[in-house]
C-alpha cells in the first residue's frame, strides 16, 4: 500500500514538491503518493488534522504557514525550534512532529557556488522563510549577518532570539554584501523589492528562495541586470526535500540529478 504524503500552502499550483518526491521514489523504490493541498487561513488546522486521520504520513509546509505549523506540533527537532517554523510534519507516537529543514536545504545549496564563512550577509524578509535560515547561515560564521524587511518589528522579533544579526528597514538599507539572500514572497507574485544602488556595488552573489524551473524569478532577473550571479531556490527545495524524504522514510536520496532533471522538464 501506498504511503500518502502532501504539501500545504497558498498559493500551491507553482509546487514541485510532488514532482520531486516522485522522483526520489523512483530511485529509492519507495511506494507513495505525494499531492498538493491549497491552505485556507482559516482552517488550516483542521486540513493538517484531517490528512493525519486519513492516513497522512507526511506533509510539507510552506508560505505562508510555517509558524502555525510549528504551533500545531506537539514534538520539535532543535533546529525546528530555533526556527519556531516548521516545514515537515509527522506523526510518531500519536503526536504531531514537526522539523525545519529548510535551512541545510539552503546550506547545502549554497555551498555549491560559494564558501560562506567571512562573508557578509544580507536576507530580505523576516517571515517564516527567513526563521529556517538564520540559524544555519550563523553556523557558517560569516562576518556580518544582516535582516532588511519593510518595517522593524518583525526584525527586531528576531534579533531578540538571535541577537548576533543586524536588522534595518528597506529604506536604510546601506553596506556592501558579499551574498543577498531574497526570503519575501515578492517573486511569487513577480514583484520586484527595489534596494538602494549602493548596494550592488561589490556586485554580490544573489539567492532567491523563490524558484522556477526555468531558474528565472522577479529577483534572479532584477540581481541579473544589476551585473550580478544570480540563482533561483530550486536547489534548496530539492535539499530540503530530501532531508524530509530521509525524516519520513529512512533513506537520503541523492539530488544532484533530480535537480538537472527538474531543470530539463
Amino acid at each position: 500500500m501506498s504511503c500518502r504524503f502532501a504539501v500545504i500552502g497558498n498559493p500551491i499550483a507553482h509546487s514541485l514538491s510532488p514532482a520531486i518526491h516522485q522522483l526520489f521514489a523512483q530511485q529509492t523504490q519507495v511506494d507513495l503518493t505525494y499531492e498538493k493541498i491549497l491552505g485556507d487561513d482559516i482552517t488550516f488546522e483542521q486540513q493538517v488534522s484531517y490528512f493525519f486521520n486519513n492516513q497522512g504520513k507526511g506533509l510539507n509546509v510552506t508560505l505562508p504557514y510555517k509558524q502555525r505549523a510549528y504551533e500545531l506540533a506537539k514534538v520539535h527537532t532543535t533546529r525546528c525550534i530555533l526556527a519556531r517554523a516548521a516545514n515537515t510534519l509527522w506523526i510518531k507516537n500519536n503526536q504531531l512532529h514537526a522539523d525545519n529543514t529548510d535551512g541545510i536545504g539552503l546550506i547545502r545549496d549554497l555551498t555549491r557556488f560559494l564558501e560562506l564563512t567571512g562573508k557578509k550577509i544580507l536576507i530580505l524578509g523576516a517571515g517564516g522563510a527567513a526563521r529556517g535560515i538564520i540559524y544555519p547561515l550563523l553556523e557558517t560564521k560569516p562576518l556580518k549577518l544582516t535582516i532588511a524587511n519593510r518595517t522593524l518589528k518583525k526584525a527586531e522579533e528576531l534579533q531578540c532570539q538571535f541577537p548576533q544579526i543586524n536588522i534595518t528597514s528597506f529604506d536604510e538599507l546601506s553596506g556592501v554584501f558579499d551574498l543577498i539572500i531574497n526570503a519575501t514572497s515578492a517573486s511569487l507574485s513577480n514583484q520586484i523589492i527595489s534596494l538602494p544602488g549602493g548596494i550592488w556595488s561589490s556586485k554580490p552573489f544573489c539567492y532567491d528562495l523563490a524558484y522556477s524551473q526555468s531558474g528565472v524569478t522577479s529577483f534572479v532577473t532584477y540581481a541579473l541586470n544589476k551585473g550580478c550571479k544570480a540563482i533561483d531556490g530550486l536547489g534548496m527545495l530539492v535539499e530540503q526535500a530530501a532531508e524530509a524524504f530521509c525524516i519520513w522514510n529512512g533513506i537520503m536520496p541523492s539530488t544532484n540529478e533530480i535537480i538537472r532533471q527538474l531543470r530539463s522538464f
